[in-house]
């Protein structure tokens, strides 16, 4: 698992995961077996009313700046996978539950993520049957919440947490790279955006974007606001790249200033985390 934090680090990777979409359906490049057309937005801007392009763009960037109070609850899927969660930035804690493939997959992964600075732990969950095969397998402590080091993941893209960059998806960092937008209705937008800066953010894996080459330029997008301005959907069309597929990668936002904080995990349920956890996501 290959990207920044585990608030956007583990989202993301549950999305976009070359190395377990291999396990899990044979396949290379994204995880799932279950492609998502592209959809081109081709929606026409209001006949009146509608903002222009230049205004669009400014709701959009304008509507990403609440998320960084960070107080918020948000869903991510595609691929096959699923995150969702909430952020309590007043509190310092955070919780996400990650699901990563299926019944079907070879390998299927279930994560129950909590941060309450300065700790945080993870309950894992792999099921399929490649699951057992995993040398680390009896290690990992299945089933109970496993605590760990903050000095060993530390700046660790897949573990760490930075609550000064709370957005799971990175959506500030990707508005920025719309390249053309339009207003398609009351609250809602669709254009193209320039995703080459999404690894960044912590949306998408560098590799899927690699391999979008120059389409990762023009990627298709639909966005929605809700009636006080705030972004609450982000729609990636990803075209289809060498054998990955394409796919649709969405994230929605709600709760704004109304998340609570995490809830620590019993302390019966707890074990420090072993060095194959670490292992794992690294």
């Amino acid at each position: 698992m290959t990207v920044r934090r585990l608030g956007a680090g583990l989202v993301a990777a549950a999305l976009i995961t070359p190395a377990l979409a291999a396990c899990g359906d044979g396949t290379t490049g994204t995880a799932g077996s279950t492609a998502t057309p592209t959809v081109t937005a081709s929606a026409t801007a209001s006949a009146s009313g509608a903002p222009a392009a230049g205004d669009a763009k400014q709701a959009l960037l304008d509507s990403t700046k609440e998320i960084s109070s960070g107080n918020f609850r948000f869903t991510l899927a595609g691929a096959g996978s699923t995150a969702e969660g909430q952020v309590h930035q007043p509190s310092q804690s955070a919780e996400m539950k990650i699901a990563v493939g299926g019944p079907s997959s070879d390998l299927a992964m279930k994560l129950d993520v909590i941060h309450f600075k300065p700790d945080s732990w993870v309950k894992l969950e792999l099921t399929g049957s490649s699951a057992n095969s995993l040398p680390t397998i009896k290690q990992l402590n299945l089933g109970k919440y496993q605590h760990l080091d903050q000095t060993r993941i530390k700046g660790n893209r897949s573990l760490g947490f930075d609550f000064d960059k709370v957005d799971p998806a990175g959506s500030a960092v990707l508005t920025q790279g719309i390249t053309e937008v339009r207003s398609t209705g009351t609250g809602a937008y669709a254009g193209t955006i320039d995703v080459t800066k999404a690894a960044e953010a912590g949306s998408l894996n560098a590799a899927t974007i690699a391999a979008l080459g120059t389409q990762a330029k023009t990627v298709p997008f639909t966005a929605k606001v809700d009636p006080q301005g705030r972004l609450s959907e982000l729609v990636l069309q990803l075209p289809a790249a060498g054998q990955t597929a394409a796919q649709e990668i969405k994230m929605t936002y709600s709760d704004y200033g109304a998340a609570t904080a995490a809830q620590k995990p019993p302390a019966a349920q707890v074990v420090e985390a072993p060095a194959e956890l670490y292992s794992l996501f690294n």
